[in-house]
């Protein structure tokens, strides 16, 4: 080992050393005994060394750290405390190294070793450090402190290590040895069989340095893709997160070994070459210091000619005009205006030119803002030279722009097509829109399609078989996973707009895309297969047209799905069973059932759980799709199996397809039903899971019809008490607020007796959002009900949410009280609210602010739906009573209600309105509030209208 790095230049303290002791045996630390002293010594030291390297005084530093990284005996100081010392020698190895030149001859020269490092006397110590560097010498010093167990290696330190290493000539060669070794005894690399690892997001930075730097820059891009796609094969958001960044990674390294790209060429307006044109200021212009000349061919060159008019010179004085960075523009403002100054255009052309420089802002805010008035300027030029100008300059500009920008330029080119001049010059549209397909951000790629799409319906079958055709085939057959799945989005806008020989070449390629080496790929040709199937079904649907369905490719490419070794595309394979099963049902063939439900089957008992959730989410559709008893009564004991199913997220979905379901089963065998179902679904309500009850909560009472009085009775309404008794306040919640299904069938005498405890329990419940929930269905409730039960049951308690703490809550009664006054009537309003409105001024609550004003709230809510009589005898008086209240907020509430009150009860109490309401209000046009004067105001003009 170098001197540099030996324990005897370890500067001499004097430190005493204490005595070891030992470490409890159930503490953390039991694994190893520390020298309590050693500790000491070694805190010490290493809180001197990084506050010598925090005042840049590194050589004092490096002379105090160096040793301790080779402290003889681990074990007798703390790791944490190791740790930090190897970080700290870290960081200045790394100083040392940035300092070294490495020739061609690959033997490392001092060219400026760092003085505050180390001195001119000990350079040849400096290249030993080199020397051992290259050598590996840092992951071994790290392994010793764990032990040479790689898997317990700190992710943060080692990844310290390896970026040294990368960043300073290490042999990629090794670094990639050494950073697989670390990642499979880390478990990293294995991230597909056990995501344990990968929870940890210092190892995943520790992977992503690997795939996105290390494996970047030896070439090995696929290989780091086929990493990405078998690690998080459990996480489709990963997945696509980690190619987009590999490839944006990938681009990086490709641009480093180009000369780079002047930025205004990138923002150029693709009409001329800004650097070389004249600038604008004040209306003076420069000569250019190179001819003029179009950056793209074919660019019409009469647009660089001719000085610029007046009226623009005048106009950018005003407007700030920018310079050479806006001189095309500046151009092209000159070209509209000739074309349109006969017609004096030439101010409101001219923010239109503007607005094409926004195109090619630095702020992206706004160049979204320019891509959202792309018709704007396209109507301003025309269709001629929309086609001439504005496509190619889109063209040039969008593939390097934001994805932000470029998702709103996708959108906005679908509605292009009168804009270029109709149908027939709609292909010119197609270029752009391909190079951004190929964007990996799927929102911009999904936007791109679309408007493919919107565009191919406007195509001629000539132009699609010319234009569209050739397309799609580029697009499935470039390399990028990004343009397959493009391509898997195109194919429905013209599978029956082509010859049968086309159809069948389209649906092969087609094929491809499903058994494509991408993951990513085939998910997307599969999510987009089932309404590929529908328009293929749609118009084969005859006994004469089925061949041009082409039934064994469609069923080829179900089988690939059925079988393939990725759930997440896998579990797709059940919407395309469902499309088959939907087009044989439509020609009523029942020939290819059986075979269909043995791949049915082969789904219901996958190992994965993805699988089996989809088929659960379908399973009533699935039912129906195959149209025959038989099969119905086969699939309940898969019914049965899902209900029973390991995973949750399974069972909460098959609980919402029983009403479905047993709406067959009842119709094939109702046995079945009430022996084998019921038991089954009366476990679920007592499932484990919250989320199962609460599913089956919010579906359980669509049985009551199927199961008919009596068998709900007896079967469902014992599961309806225990469910009403849930701990899980959202389940009781689901089954209250859907009980109008159950009253209909079994009538609300026996409902009510378990309703009532349930909303009770609701009405108190700690959550104010439940008790929010309940008081929302009580209107709902009191018309099942009647009026009876109501007042005995639930009128107090409607009455006490108006004193609840929680704001929200006091609304949703007052609100709640109109209502109850629409079914139950104006007496009893003024019997069972009103009054107690009233006589709640007698009690001590009334002091209280909040309570004042609640009563207030409730007798203006009440205001619309009672006579004139009740408003003037009952509730005009009461809010009369609070206009001298000392709190501003109840005062320009009454002078709100006043206006209501006026509104009511004009012209039959005209006097009321003449001789009190108005006097009342004019005092209050002098209160002291700036709020209650503001609504006296408002109600005044309210009267003034009335009289």
């Amino acid at each position: 080992m170098s001197q540099i790095l030996s324990l005897s230049n370890r500067p001499n303290n004097n430190i005493n050393t204490q005595p070891a002791i030992e470490v409890d045996h159930h503490s953390p630390l039991a694994d190893y005994k520390m020298d309590l002293g050693i500790q000491w010594k070694v805190r010490t030291e290493y809180q001197l060394a990084i506050k010598q390297y925090l005042n840049r005084n590194f050589s004092h530093s490096w002379d105090i750290i160096s040793p301790l990284v080779n402290t003889p005996d681990y074990h007798s100081v703390d790791k944490l405390l190791m740790v930090k010392c190897f970080k700290l020698y870290l960081s200045l190895v790394d100083l040392i190294l940035k300092d070294l030149n490495y020739e061609k001859d690959n033997e490392a020269h001092i060219v400026s070793f760092p003085e505050y490092i180390i001195g001119g006397s000990q350079r040849a110590e400096g290249e030993r450090i080199y020397s051992e560097f290259m050598d590996g010498l840092l992951l071994r010093q790290i392994k010793k402190i764990f032990d040479y167990d790689l898997a317990s290696v700190d992710p943060e330190l080692v990844l310290m290590c390896f970026i040294i290493e990368f960043s300073n000539a290490f042999p990629l060669g090794r670094l990639r040895e050494q950073m697989e070794a670390y990642l499979t005894y880390a478990g990293v690399l294995e991230g597909g069989v056990d995501d344990s690892a990968l929870q940890d997001p210092r190892k995943e930075n520790v992977l992503t340095f690997y795939l996105m730097r290390v494996m970047v820059k030896m070439g090995k891009v696929e290989e780091s893709k086929d990493l990405i796609c078998r690690i998080y094969v459990k996480d489709d958001e990963k997945v696509l997160k980690f190619l987009r960044i590999l490839e944006e990674r990938v681009k990086k390294e490709e641009q480093l070994e180009k000369p780079k790209k002047l930025k205004a060429k990138k923002r150029s307006v693709g009409i001329s070459d800004a650097a070389n044109l004249p600038s604008v200021i004040g209306g003076n212009t420069a000569e250019p210091s190179k001819p003029n000349r179009s950056i793209q061919s074919g660019r019409p060159a009469e647009l660089m000619a001719g000085s610029i008019p007046k009226e623009v010179v005048q106009q950018g004085n005003k407007t700030k005009m920018p310079s050479t960075a806006s001189t095309a523009v500046v151009l092209d403002a000159e070209s509209i205006s000739k074309q349109n100054s006969s017609n004096g255009q030439v101010e409101e052309l001219y923010p239109i030119a503007l607005l094409m420089d926004e195109l090619r802002h630095d702020d992206v805010a706004a160049r979204v803002q320019a891509m959202k008035r792309l018709d704007t300027i396209s109507i301003a030029l025309g269709p001629e030279r929309t086609r001439k100008e504005l496509i190619p300059f889109l063209e040039d500009v969008i593939p390097e722009d934001e994805d932000e920008v470029i998702a709103i330029a996708a959108e906005e080119l679908g509605k292009f097509v009168p804009l270029v001049g109709g149908a027939q010059f709609a292909p010119i549209l197609i270029p752009v829109l391909e190079k951004i397909s190929a964007c990996e951000e799927p929102i911009v790629r999904e936007k791109a399609v679309e408007s493919l799409n919107i565009i191919a319906e406007t195509l001629s079958d000539e132009q699609i078989q010319r234009e569209f055709i050739p397309l799609i085939q580029r697009l499935a057959k470039e390399r990028w996973f990004s343009l397959h799945i493009a391509a898997s989005g195109l194919f429905q806008s013209v599978i029956i707009r082509v010859s049968s020989e086309m159809r069948a070449e389209l649906l092969k390629l087609y094929f491809d895309l499903i058994q494509d080496d991408s993951p990513m790929v085939r998910k997307s040709s599969a999510t987009e297969l089932p309404e590929l199937i529908d328009i293929l079904g749609d118009k084969f649907h005859t006994p004469e047209t089925i061949a041009e369905f082409h039934w064994d490719i469609i069923t080829s490419m179900y089988e690939n799905l059925v079988n393939d070794n990725q759930d997440s595309v896998k579990f797709l394979a059940v919407d395309v069973l469902i499309s088959i099963l939907g087009f044989l049902k439509h020609l009523d063939d029942k020939s290819h059932h059986e075979e269909l439900f043995e791949s049915l089957l082969a789904l219901i008992n996958d190992p994965s759980w993805r699988v089996r959730y989809m088929v659960a989410d379908r399973f009533d559709k699935l039912a129906q799709n195959f149209n025959d008893d038989s099969y119905t009564l086969k699939l309940v004991p898969n019914l049965l199996s899902l209900m029973k199913d390991n995973e949750a997220e399974v069972r909460k979905a098959i609980s919402t397809q029983l009403p479905g379901f047993c709406s067959l089963a009842n119709k094939a065998d109702r046995s079945i039903m009430l022996e084998d179902i019921v038991p089954v679904i009366s476990q679920l309500s007592m499932d484990e899971s919250e989320t199962v009850r609460s599913a089956l909560a919010s579906e359980i009472t669509g049985l009551a019809p199927i199961f008919g009085k009596d068998a709900t009775i007896k079967h469902l309404l014992p599961i309806f008490v225990e469910m009403l008794k849930d701990e899980f306040s959202e389940v009781r919640l689901n089954i209250i607020s859907k009980l109008q299904v159950v009253n209909e069938v079994i009538g609300i005498q026996l409902l009510s007796e378990s309703l009532l405890p349930a909303i009770t329990s609701l009405s108190n419940d700690k959550l104010w959002r439940v008790r929010l929930a309940i008081i929302e269905q009580i209107p709902l409730l009191a018309e099942q009900l009647g009026v009876a039960f109501f007042d005995e049951a639930l009128g107090q308690l409607c009455m006490e949410w108006l004193w609840d703490p929680v704001y929200s809550i006091r609304e949703a009664a007052v609100s709640n009280l109109q209502k109850l006054t629409q079914f139950f009537g104006e007496d009893w309003s003024k019997k069972e609210l009103i009054k107690r409105v009233v006589e709640k001024k007698q009690t001590k609550d009334f002091d209280n602010f909040i309570c004042r004003l609640t009563c207030l709230l409730a007798m203006n809510k009440l205001i619309p739906v009672v006579s004139a009589k009740t408003v003037a005898e009952d509730i005009y008086p009461f809010i009369d009573e609070l206009k001298d209240d000392q709190v501003p907020n109840i005062r320009f509430n009454v002078a709100k209600a006043l206006a209501s009150v006026a509104e009511k009860i004009y012209p039959e109490y005209k006097l009321i309105v003449v001789d009190k309401i108005r006097p009342t209000l004019e005092s209050l046009q002098g209160d002291d509030d700036v709020d209650v004067r503001f609504y006296t105001d408002r109600s005044l003009e309210t009267l003034s209208k009335l009289l």
